[in-house]
């Protein structure tokens, strides 16, 4: 992006400063004209200035840039599939979908970098820049941008809210997307790092933070995600908050989700490395256990999935799982409110996770 306005500022400039310097030595300008020159060039380059202001939004709160790039110059439109494509119009949405806001607060949840109204403009999807010092914090910068190899099924997708202070520099909870081909091998990245996902929202960015937080024992707030196939084309799209669009997975980058998928997880991760032989510390949730419930545990409530008929339906057959009971766990329920739903969550190493 700095690349294209510096084009632009390039082209604004070069042609008035070569006219300006080819009548001084012509000995044809005068003081005045000269003047007016230099009034004008301030001008354009307030213009200029103002232009900038509005697609390079200014640093929010928790230091992240947002580039406003056209939509058909994403990451996605590299890849020689979609080369000279556009983002899709939106597909049929599931029916009877529940939008999700908060167990306590109605108002809707937004990022740090719009917490003041900002947006992209039209035609335009909100990019959180991506600096040096992010890729150099990676193990290596063939490895930047995706997650550690491990034994999982071969192709998946998903979206959420993470904290990786490795991949973004701090610990705020930012709103994420991922996906694979081959269990995290060479294919796959977060977010927009790599020719993938195709976002058609001007007012979300991926990888930018999530505000207001939840408390422990105060306020609570919660996001609404939804993954589904579209049935017409088969592409995989995103829902994140009320109702927005926030873009999709091209079915033909997968291999078996080309097709359906057959298991859905939810659920929160950590990544142990058990250096020094001992469990990592890193919280997940809230850092509490499901036993303690509302307001203390973190928890997914209104567990639907998409069927064949673009239906939402509660999940049959959810089975629960803890890998290390004792460092974090699950607790499952059902009621008329929040349908069905689970605490989960822990401190990591205690007691009884050394």
């Amino acid at each position: 992006m700095l690349f294209v306005i510096f084009l632009v500022f390039a082209s604004l400039l070069s042609p008035a400063t070569s006219v300006t310097t080819e009548a001084a030595v012509s000995g044809h300008s005068t003081p005045a004209n000269q003047t007016l020159r230099l009034v004008d060039e301030l001008r354009k380059l307030r213009r200029v200035n103002a232009l900038l202001k509005r697609i390079n939004k200014p640093s929010s709160s928790d230091g992240d840039l947002i580039d406003c790039v056209e939509a058909h110059l994403q990451p996605a439109f590299d890849h020689p599939l979609l080369k000279g494509q556009k983002p899709l119009d939106p597909p049929d949405r599931p029916k009877a979908n529940e939008s999700s806001t908060s167990a306590e607060e109605s108002s809707d949840i937004f990022q740090l970098w719009a917490e003041n109204g900002d947006s992209c403009p039209e035609g335009t999807v909100p990019i959180r820049r991506t600096t040096e010092k992010d890729v150099l914090r990676a193990s290596s910068i063939r490895r930047f941008g995706r997650k550690r190899r491990r034994s999982v099924r071969r192709d998946s997708s998903g979206s959420g809210h993470e904290v990786s202070p490795q991949l973004y520099g701090d610990n705020n909870p930012r709103f994420f997307t991922y996906w694979t081909t081959d269990a995290y091998q060479t294919t796959g990245c977060y977010n927009l790092f790599c020719s993938g996902f195709v976002q058609t929202n001007r007012r979300i960015a991926i990888g930018a933070a999530i505000s207001p937080r939840s408390s422990y024992n105060g306020r609570q707030f919660d996001i609404s995600v939804m993954i589904w196939k579209d049935p017409k084309h088969g592409h995989w799209w995103l829902q994140f908050g009320s109702g927005l669009l926030v873009g999709y997975w091209p079915a033909f980058i997968f291999s078996h989700l080309r097709n359906h998928a057959n298991m859905i997880q939810f659920g929160g991760e950590i990544v142990n490395f058990r250096s020094r032989g001992i469990h990592t510390a890193t919280q997940m949730g809230s850092g509490h256990f499901s036993g303690e419930g509302f307001r203390k545990a973190s928890y997914f409530r209104n567990l639907q999935v998409v069927d064949w008929d673009n239906n939402l339906i509660p999940p049959q057959n959810l089975r629960l799982l803890a890998d290390h009971p004792n460092c974090y766990d699950i607790r499952q329920g059902r009621n008329s409110v929040w349908g069905m739903y689970f605490y989960y969550g822990g401190p990591g190493r205690n007691v009884r996770c050394p």
